[in-house]
């Protein structure tokens, strides 16, 4: 049993000696070969490791035809593993560096994609939300023939349906509460500025609402007018009319 022991221990040296001596000296390496290695290590998806490699190149050779390659996938990195601010860095970096890359329009779309990964729910802050807007558009003015403008431009739609998802619920908040003037310029904010989402009929139906309430039916008549003209085909229009009616009705009243 004890020479069974001394026997595996023996195995178990001869094995760590024997992966030590094979491991790769990557110090000794030219920046192309080290790149090479750094990009198999990647895409083994060791992206710890990886990322050091990228960095070294980046580091040692740093006037070398790769380095924007390390660069950008440094970046890659960071993004695979969730380090969406850091990536969002290594992005930056390279676009604004490394201008006349080959990379700089996918490092101009990953930056985005890092914000818009770090995009919370509609009622936290969205200071990253329009940052990924900002950041999309940017992609688009300057890279219009790219194949993913449709889905950068998708996705800033589906970003500012956010936004005017939380203006409209802090309207809401503010007519629950009875602070009926916040909630009006609120509402019509949804309207100006999120005119092309799902939210600006509501919104400009409930100011219709309030103004109407606050006896401001002058107001409340060029506001139907509006409605009538951008959404007249929206689910709410009978009732927009319906409201129209009675103001008209209320008004002849007073006059005769």
């Amino acid at each position: 049993m004890k020479n069974f022991f001394a026997l595996f221990l023996l195995f178990v040296s001869i094995t760590i000696s024997w992966h030590c001596s094979g491991s790769v000296n990557t110090a000794a390496m030219n920046d192309k070969d080290r790149l090479q290695y750094a990009l198999k290590t990647f895409n083994d998806a060791d992206y710890e490791a990886a990322l050091k490699e990228f960095e070294a190149v980046v580091l040692q050779f740093p006037g070398s035809e790769v380095v924007d390659d390390a660069q950008y996938y440094s970046g890659q990195c960071r993004f695979k593993r969730k380090e969406y601010l850091l990536a969002a860095y290594e992005f930056s970096k390279l676009i604004k560096s490394m201008a006349s890359s080959t990379f700089v329009p996918e490092a101009q779309f990953m930056l985005a994609s890092c914000y818009e990964q770090l995009s919370p729910a509609y009622p936290l802050d969205q200071k990253y939300t329009k940052k990924a807007i900002d950041e999309f558009q940017a992609f688009i003015d300057f890279f219009p023939a790219d194949k993913r403008v449709p889905k950068a431009d998708s996705t800033i739609k589906f970003l500012y349906e956010k936004l005017a998802e939380k203006e409209f619920h802090n309207a809401v908040i503010y007519e629950r509460m009875e602070y009926y003037t916040a909630a009006i310029m609120t509402y019509g904010k949804v309207v100006d500025v999120y005119h092309d989402t799902k939210y600006a009929p509501s919104a400009l139906l409930s100011k219709i609402k309030l103004l109407v309430y606050k006896n401001r039916k002058s107001d409340a008549l060029q506001e139907i007018s509006s409605f009538l003209t951008k959404y007249p085909k929206n689910e709410s229009a009978d009732e927009v009319k319906k409201i129209k009616t009675e103001i008209d009705s209320d008004t002849s009243v007073k006059k005769g």
